[in-house]
């Protein structure tokens, strides 16, 4: 693999570093495990030039079985890093080893789906008069930047850079600076691939925010889809508009799960309890809330409390690990100065710390449970990432409903019931983009996901997520 992180224009190695090198460190044990050359300006200009160059003079958007054949190697490819890759990507973002085996395998299944579905896009054909034929077309939009996170940059750079590539876009990616050591392994699947022009699949690295801004205003791109925090999602979409493009935006969440005094409760614990901690809580669809009716509070708190309990920390290598590290040691201070001020403003019923020994080099913190029954309060009202989560109660569905609707957020939460026509209602009347029933944290390549009010614009995953990277044409033909 590669001890240092290089870019990758018009199907190249290109090692620049104009702006020097940065460390990548393990957030686990805060040693250096490698280095990423920064990118800048002129080199994303360069690989806007080749996505652009590999669009107009290329056969790529007219070859629905080359670009078929393409997703699949780079399956193939991506799917023999194995082990190799699982360890890079625990090492570089903390994740347990169980989770980045998932991520992986995620990654391999949706480069698979979207491989189908490049042969498969349509357009109709319609007769509005004796001779008068209306011929839609469905084509690519052109040149789309991707702007891949650290928190899963395996699934979340696939699942924009499949379905953008199987209708025959190109794409320029711009890798998260905690993990540009995963993204190069990314690159090598693609790098040498036969048949695919030099090109259709560029990456450049970030220094500071130059890259980003970059890929967010040029006029030779076309479409953006970004996956990240709210705030700087409003800061893509106001540079995009200079241009009129195309944003795809799957921003931030505070995902409350439900429960009913008729649910399983062993069960809704323990699926609370592990989506609470997925990637240490820095992940959007994340449980931070967790909405209980009154008649249960006392029942689940305990058992929340105990399932915590029994949480061990550790390096994400370790099999017996449950909980790994924030990503760096920068968030952690962030979140014990969060835990410090709720212990003020609220009731800490699980206290959160930073332990001691083989673990204190590492970014660790314990998950934290917060009592509290404001909920214009921030801790309701803020994406935090964080393995913290604020304890709520209502006493009724009506209750329930307003509690859990009372953020601005809106891209997933859960439903604990055994009630079907509970279970449809309260479905329908929350406002988010998905609605899990007596689980959490479902994702995968079949169904479309995406958020409602400011957790994002438009949908990724599934055939819908095509329509991103896709423009419809009108086509008229009189035949007399």
């Amino acid at each position: 693999m590669y001890e240092t992180a290089r870019h990758f224009i018009g199907g190249s190695w290109v090692s620049d570093a104009p702006n020097g090198t940065a460390d990548v460190i393990d957030p686990a044990t805060g040693t250096k495990i490698g280095a990423a050359v920064l990118g800048s300006t002129e080199l994303a200009n360069q690989a806007v030039s080749a996505a652009r160059s590999a669009f107009v003079g290329s056969d790529w958007s007219m070859e629905p079985r080359l670009r078929s054949r393409v997703l699949d190697a780079f399956a193939d490819r991506l799917e023999s890093l194995g082990d190799e890759l699982v360890e890079m990507l625990v090492r570089e973002n903390g994740k347990l080893r169980s989770q980045a085996m998932h991520e992986i395998a995620a990654g391999v299944s949706e480069a698979r789906y979207y491989s189908g579905l490049a042969r498969n896009i349509q357009g109709s054909t319609t007769e509005t008069g004796k001779g008068k034929l209306s011929l839609l077309t469905r084509e690519p939009c052109g040149v789309v930047s991707v702007i891949v996170p650290w928190n899963a940059p395996v699934t979340l750079l696939v699942r924009s850079v499949a379905p953008a590539l199987a209708v025959g876009c190109t794409v320029i990616i711009k890798p998260a600076p905690q993990t540009p050591l995963v993204n190069a392994a990314l690159m090598s699947c693609f790098h040498g691939i036969e048949g695919i022009p030099s090109g259709v699949v560029n990456s450049v690295n970030e220094n500071g925010d130059e890259v980003g801004r970059l890929l967010s205003s040029h006029s030779d791109i076309d479409a953006i889809s970004f996956t990240g925090s709210t705030q700087t999602g409003k800061n893509v979409m106001a540079s995009a508009a200079a241009t009129v493009k195309r944003v795809s935006l799957e921003l931030g969440g505070k995902s409350p799960a439900v429960v009913f005094p008729d649910s399983d409760l062993p069960k809704a614990v323990a699926e609370i309890s592990r989506a609470s901690i997925v990637m240490a809580g820095q992940m959007c669809t994340a449980v931070s809330r967790v909405l209980v009716h009154e008649s249960i509070a006392s029942q689940v708190e305990e058992m929340l409390v105990n399932a915590y309990g029994r949480i061990r920390l550790g390096h994400g290598m370790n099999q017996e690990t449950d909980l790994g590290p924030l990503i760096d040691k920068m968030s952690q201070k962030r979140v014990l100065d969060l835990i410090e001020r709720a212990s003020d403003e609220a009731e800490l019923v699980m206290r959160g710390h930073a332990p001691g020994g083989i673990l204190a080099e590492g970014a660790f913190v314990s998950p934290t449970i917060v009592r509290i029954s404001d909920t214009s309060h921030d801790l309701v009202q803020q994406e935090h990432f964080a393995p913290l989560v604020t304890f709520e109660t209502f006493c009724d569905e009506a209750e329930a409903l307003a509690k859990a609707n009372a953020t601005r957020y809106g891209l997933a939460t859960s439903v604990f019931t055994q009630g079907l026509d509970r279970a449809m209602r309260m479905s329908r009347r929350l406002k988010y983009g998905t609605v899990w029933l007596n689980c959490h944290n479902r994702l995968f390549a079949e169904a479309e996901t995406g958020g409602f009010r400011e957790s994002g614009v438009g949908r990724l995953h599934g055939a819908q997520g095509l329509d991103e990277f896709l423009e419809t044409k009108h086509i008229y033909l009189e035949t007399n």
